[in-house]
């Protein structure tokens, strides 16, 4: 719950982080980061959790400890959805086998995930990825809708890969509810920054 006058304190952004943009404002290499968005964020805001490079979409950036704290406590199964391409055809006893949880190696250990919802969905209309995927010569490709309650490394695409379809793009489309497509105006362009107003925070723990 939002607490009193937090709204004098506290920032929310909500971005597009692009394919190749590491989730934080220090420099690593030649990646892109954070700091190199069209946006002057103040020097205390930073990103709750993180998107790997090679993924996209909605990224939490904030002051708000508090927030953080509770976003990222694994027992607080906040959900998050993630459209994901993946190589091949996929039928639904794969869809089935997600939603029930899945063995996946983690750390080199096995891990068994949660209860998640999946099901098929038509190609979303997104920002161009720059490169583009590569695509295998006739073979065909799916989207799917991911919706976790934990976050393990790289998780998504493990997930996919112990059904058999290796994921080619991922997207994080909506954490809580909050998604791409409430973002006022036209829909996020890849870098895209918008604020979020405090009295709508509560919905990032639906």
């Amino acid at each position: 719950m939002q607490r009193l006058n937090d709204s004098l304190l506290f920032q929310y952004y909500l971005i597009y982080k692009p394919f190749g943009m590491l989730s934080q404002f220090t420099r690593e290499g030649d990646h892109a980061t954070l700091a190199d968005l069209d946006f002057t964020f103040a020097k205390d805001i930073y990103p709750v959790g993180r998107l790997d490079a090679d993924s996209e979409g909605l990224l939490l950036l904030t002051n708000d400890n508090y927030l953080k704290t509770k976003l990222l406590e694994p027992r607080n199964k906040h959900t998050r959805t993630y459209f994901v391409q993946v190589e091949g055809q996929v039928w639904e006893e794969a869809c089935e086998q997600l939603s029930a949880g899945v063995d996946i190696s983690i750390n080199g250990k096995s891990y068994r995930t949660l209860p998640a919802k999946a099901h098929l969905i038509a190609e979303p209309v997104l920002p161009e990825r720059n490169p583009p995927i590569r695509f295998r010569q006739n073979i065909p490709t799916s989207w799917l809708s991911l919706t976790l309650r934990e976050g393990k490394n790289r998780q998504v695409r493990r997930m996919t890969a112990a059904v058999g379809f290796p994921t080619l793009r991922l997207v994080r489309w909506s954490i809580g509810k909050f998604s791409l497509a409430d973002k006022n105006g036209n829909f996020p362009n890849n870098g895209d920054v918008w604020e979020v107003m405090p009295s709508e925070v509560g919905r990032f723990y639906e």
